[in-house]
């Protein structure tokens, strides 16, 4: 390291004549009292943010009369409190309408050009409109000798009379039609699975 270079031309040390001189000692505010004032103590409303200084004495004495709310009605301070529950802020009614001045017929300033969102549906068809089923369920409700028109509890009840004709203990231990009664079951199954079941 050279100590005679140039970099360290650039570097400034304090000099001892430059520290910072102590700062002047607070006195009490408390009118005739010369103490040290240590303690501070809040000048009032509509004054936030300044203090007072006080001795420990007078700052006790401050504290057991002070009073936020000194000269307000109780309208006001009823007012404060419910203001402060709500840090202050101003706030707006959730889902009030604005009026006529909107561009909604009804004075919403929502609109719907195209009648999507209003609750006023168009003419309603004389059936109800049937679920629709996929490639799945519809070979499944084949299996099980059923249309697409079929509730859950059909399904059930065809499912229930279906393995009791095919099941082997009910023809006498014959076993010809147990691969027809796997795919009852898997065909149940699936229907189960997608909600029909």
């Amino acid at each position: 390291m050279n100590l005679n270079s140039r970099l360290f031309d650039r570097i400034r040390v304090k000099s001892k004549s430059q520290e910072p001189e102590p700062a002047p000692q607070n006195v009490c505010n408390h009118p005739g009292c010369q103490n040290f004032g240590e303690f501070r103590a809040p000048m009032g409303r509509l004054r936030e943010g300044q203090y007072f200084l006080f001795c420990l004495e007078h700052v006790r004495e401050y504290n057991q009369t002070y009073n936020y709310f000194n000269g307000m009605t109780d309208d006001a301070v009823a007012k404060y409190q419910k203001e402060a529950m709500i840090g202050h802020r101003p706030t707006w009614t959730m889902g009030a309408k604005k009026g006529p001045a909107g561009g909604g017929p009804d004075g919403n300033s929502f609109s719907d050009p195209l009648g999507m969102f209003s609750r006023k549906t168009g003419a309603k068809s004389a059936e109800p409109s049937q679920p629709r089923y996929g490639v799945v369920a519809i070979k499944s409700l084949a299996v099980l000798g059923l249309d697409e028109t079929a509730t859950p509890d059909i399904i059930k009840a065809r499912y229930k009379e279906l393995v009791k004709r095919h099941h082997p203990d009910a023809n006498g231990g014959d076993r010809s039609t147990e691969d027809k009664l796997r795919e009852i079951i898997q065909a149940y199954k699936q229907l189960k699975s997608s909600g029909l079941g």
